[in-house]
């Protein structure tokens, strides 16, 4: 299933993708006992779900006739894809962790080595935007860079979690536009402190268009990411390019610190970073899930 946070009218709502349309996961019989009201996105869904759940969602998704999907839009609760705005999967992730380093390509393009262990750091929920908002460039920096990035958003929590029952905590998979103002980033390596400054500015955490469920993605250690900038093709990779598999990363993450539903992890991007400049659009592609699309724009 493809799972989306929408706004409709200036209302925001948790929807599924079936076909061309978006349907508001309220609407759902299997979700009733859901309060979505709260968090207005997939939130809920995330911290109640268990593959029985999901499980019921997904055969009434099924279910769904050509008809009764014209009968839902006509009731206000399906809308044609085109005629709302996708809004961030998780509006306000409970913990944004990215990883460093994590393609084997990437390293040595900025001159480090290849991690031996996990290099781990994270963003401000702030950072957080949805697909089609704006990334800004922010004055004090001179230069700010694109990174495609496979996401994992995390189902079930926990702590110390081995890496064999890793794959049962992953609710999904999402895309990530890791910004980072590189030539900050450059300044702070000298001063041992590269990572939350270059990496926290408001919007340098696009996310989207969906969270995909881990059931559709049975091999994420085997996908492509692509980034174009303007039509233009600048980074294309496959996951198989990484360091530490997913497994590892959530093992390693979950050793020091509770992982909570709807947490999410970035796992790295590929070589061929590069400069943003003042309306630039960059679109970011993960195989399964979708392109997540924004605007560079000037403070």
């Amino acid at each position: 299933m493809k799972l989306v946070t929408f706004e409709q009218n200036g209302n925001i709502f948790p929807g599924v993708m079936k076909g061309d349309y978006i349907i508001k996961l309220a609407s759902f019989v299997s979700l009733r006992d859901l309060n979505f009201s709260c968090h207005k996105c997939l939130l809920p869904l995330i911290e109640a779900s268990d593959e029985r759940r999901l499980g019921l969602l997904r055969d009434e998704l099924g279910s769904i006739s050509d008809e009764t999907l014209k009968k839902l839009a006509g009731d206000g609760q399906a809308f044609p894809a085109g005629s709302v705005k996708l809004r961030a999967p998780i509006l306000r992730p409970p913990a944004v962790f990215c990883l460093g380093f994590n393609f084997r390509s990437h390293a040595p393009e900025l001159k480090r080595p290849v991690p031996e262990v996990p290099v781990i750091f994270m963003k401000p929920s702030k950072a957080v935007v949805g697909p089609d908002d704006n990334i800004v460039l922010p004055k004090v920096a001179t230069r700010v860079d694109y990174e495609v990035e496979l996401t994992v958003v995390v189902g079930k929590g926990g702590k110390k979690i081995p890496k064999a029952d890793a794959y049962s905590h992953v609710f999904g998979y999402t895309v990530l536009n890791d910004i980072t103002a590189r030539d900050i980033q450059q300044r702070d390596f000298a001063l041992m402190r590269p990572w939350l400054r270059s990496k926290g500015f408001d919007s340098f955490a696009p996310i989207g268009p969906c969270i995909t469920t881990s059931d559709e993605l049975t091999n994420p250690m085997d996908l492509e990411l692509k980034l174009t900038v303007n039509g233009e093709q600048r980074q294309k990779s496959r996951t198989t390019d990484m360091v530490f598999d997913i497994p590892s990363v959530i093992e390693y993450i979950s050793s020091f610190t509770t992982l909570e539903p709807g947490a999410i992890i970035a796992l790295g991007t590929p070589e061929k970073i590069g400069q943003l400049h003042d309306g630039d659009v960059v679109e970011a592609t993960v195989e399964g899930i979708g392109t997540l699309r924004n605007r560079a724009v000037l403070e």
